[in-house]
């Protein structure tokens, strides 16, 4: 039995069709790939931010939250040398005016309680070992790490615990957009 030319023709169209898609998409899986092995091989330097928020241990929190501006969104606690001592976020300072659980807040002195106060020092809040990157690394670790751990900033020290940089998510999908496009 003989297919009429008109219907082989449109089935011969739906294969090509087919076809074409699906070079397509195995086209960009393999861009993609390559966009992903080429981004975990960057070094962490090159994309990490240089310009940061750094405090010392003995600032008080008034400081930590005048200090905070629109992108930043942690903050680098060090020693007059640069060496790291804490790292501070957004979620850590948050932390700090958690209310009790337990307890309902009835009243202006428990609320006083959760005000920032002359004697609430950086060294309250701060995480004293908090994970870090090598500026050494590359950015398939700092991921690897990132994912993990949960944590969505790292600061770059080097071998000295010296602070050069923070990492964070936003500057690693800034790559993949740039790489990407």
């Amino acid at each position: 039995m003989e297919v009429p030319p008109g219907k082989w023709s449109k089935a011969k169209k739906l294969s090509l069709i087919h076809t074409k898609r699906r070079m397509l998409q195995l086209k960009r899986k393999e861009e993609l790939s390559y966009n992903i092995r080429y981004i975990s091989k960057v070094p962490v330097k090159l994309v990490m931010d240089r310009e940061f928020l750094t405090l010392h241990p003995e600032d008080s929190l008034s400081k930590l939250v005048g200090s905070l501006r629109d992108e930043e969104s942690s903050a680098v606690v060090v020693d007059e040398e640069g060496h790291l001592l804490g790292f501070i976020t957004m979620k850590d300072l948050l932390r700090f005016f958690e209310p009790p659980r337990r307890y309902s807040i009835v009243g202006i002195n428990l609320l006083k309680k959760y005000s920032i106060s002359n004697a609430s020092r950086v060294e309250d809040i701060m995480v004293r070992k908090p994970i870090t990157i090598h500026l050494d690394e590359n950015l398939g670790r700092a991921i690897g790490i990132m994912l993990e751990t949960g944590k969505h900033h790292l600061p770059v020290v080097d071998d000295k615990n010296r602070v050069h940089g923070i990492l964070e998510v936003k500057d690693i999908i800034r790559l993949i957009r740039i790489v990407s496009s």
